[in-house]
């Protein structure tokens, strides 16, 4: 077991295009939110395990011996499985939760003492430690926050056990682990993402773990070699090309939406006009190929003309996915009011409210940002000015990170 403080992030996620279209077999590209979750982990010699998540308002701590008493055999030693619902039950047990608790922050815990259980089994004795996890990002806004979370507890509580090396060399102040390790984190943080989620698709935690960009179809996850980009002191995995970030504003409607429902209502509207509703969802899949394709084009040599088809294509995405049922009066004045300082905007993720995305140009002047987002703000939505294909799960040094993370982690 390592001693020394560990200090680890994870990005969130953002579709681009394909939204409900996936649904239907289509394309859909994912990428790398450059809003971040942050992830302490203090090994020490009280004889508890702590978790602390100052977002949700919730500090939970556990006898170590109590836990180790406890018959957690059906967490079958360095078996990356799913858990079944009895063996979830169980869990609820351990960590004292009533049974018929579902909601989001109990969850949470759940996945939390599951991964550290199943993880930290290889050590002579449960270790000792404090875990904090605080994130940038808005909880059930659809921007991958539990993936980022399932990706900061694997990656942390792995590199503690000494199952995976720990990449920080002396004199870096950020690095990522290799694609062997990424491949082990990405395997526990989707096991921790069922216990969330139940059956969740493996594209956000996928996201999280290696930033950049990912292609998602019927069930097959590949890399978008042209979305990936490289911190400062994060070295790029060896052969993927990484482009200078896309930089975006996020804005969230706070307009809350059910997905199920949503997703629901296109199928209903596909079985009603076939004729109309089937080439609406080729034409998105269009687009995401369009962008795909652009997006290589700009790691190669990007040009102020590559924007313009990237707005194009956000554009038409937009009216696309109106007429498949999915938007929303709250989305129809974000796309109005970026539309008056030339900026183009879609939903991301479900639709009906939640959040959407506008491109910002590089030849764009910060005052304008600064007046969108006034207006913007004006209309009750939260705004965030960051950049889509960043990098995925790392490990830094204290120094590295910003004051407010760092006092947020230490609970300040």
């Amino acid at each position: 077991m390592l001693s020394e403080v560990l200090l680890v992030s994870a990005p969130g996620k953002v579709i681009l295009h394909g939204e409900h279209a996936v649904v239907h077999g289509k394309v859909a590209l994912a990428v790398a939110l450059n809003l971040r979750t942050f992830l302490r982990l203090q090994p020490h010699s009280n004889g508890k395990v702590g978790l602390n998540l100052p977002n949700i308002g919730i500090k939970r701590a556990w006898v170590v011996a109590k836990l180790q008493m406890l018959d957690t055999s059906f967490l079958k030693q360095g078996d990356v499985t799913a858990l079944t619902p009895e063996q979830v039950e169980k869990l609820k047990e351990v960590a004292g939760f009533p049974e018929d608790c579902a909601d989001h922050e109990h969850l949470a815990v759940l996945s939390f003492l599951y991964l550290y259980l199943s993880i930290c089994q290889s050590q002579r004795a449960l270790p000792s430690l404090d875990v904090t996890v605080w994130s940038e990002l808005p909880t059930g806004a659809g921007l991958g926050s539990s993936a980022a979370y399932s990706v900061c507890l694997a990656a942390a509580l792995l590199t503690a056990c000494e199952e995976i090396p720990n990449p920080l060399k002396d004199g870096e102040a950020a690095s990522r682990w290799t694609e062997e390790s990424l491949e082990l984190i990405n395997k526990w943080a989707f096991q921790g993402e069922r216990v969330i989620h139940g059956n969740p698709s493996g594209v956000d935690n996928a996201v999280s773990t290696w930033g950049g960009g990912l292609r998602y179809q019927k069930g097959k996850i590949s890399s978008l070699k042209s979305v990936e980009t490289s911190a400062a002191g994060v070295k790029p995995v060896a052969g993927r090309s990484r482009p200078p970030a896309l930089k975006i504003l996020l804005i969230n409607t706070k307009v809350p939406r059910s997905t199920k429902a949503l997703v629901a209502g296109v199928r209903s509207r596909l079985l009603k006009f076939p004729e109309i509703v089937a080439p609406l969802l080729t034409s998105i899949d269009a687009i995401s190929l369009e962008c795909e394709r652009v997006l290589g084009e700009m790691a190669a040599a990007p040009a102020p003309e590559h924007y313009l088809v990237l707005e194009e294509l956000i554009d038409m995405n937009q009216h696309h996915l109106n007429a498949l049922g999915v938007g929303h009066a709250s989305l129809d004045r974000l796309c109005q009011v970026t539309m008056a300082y030339g900026l183009h905007s879609k939903l991301t993720g479900a639709g009906g409210g939640g959040c959407g995305i506008t491109l910002l140009r590089p030849d764009l002047e910060q005052p304008e940002v600064e007046a969108m987002k006034q207006a913007l703000t004006s209309c009750g939505f939260d705004c965030w000015e960051t950049s889509i294909g960043a990098p995925g799960v790392s490990i830094h040094t204290a120094a590295s990170l910003d004051a407010p993370v760092r006092q947020a982690l230490d609970g300040l």
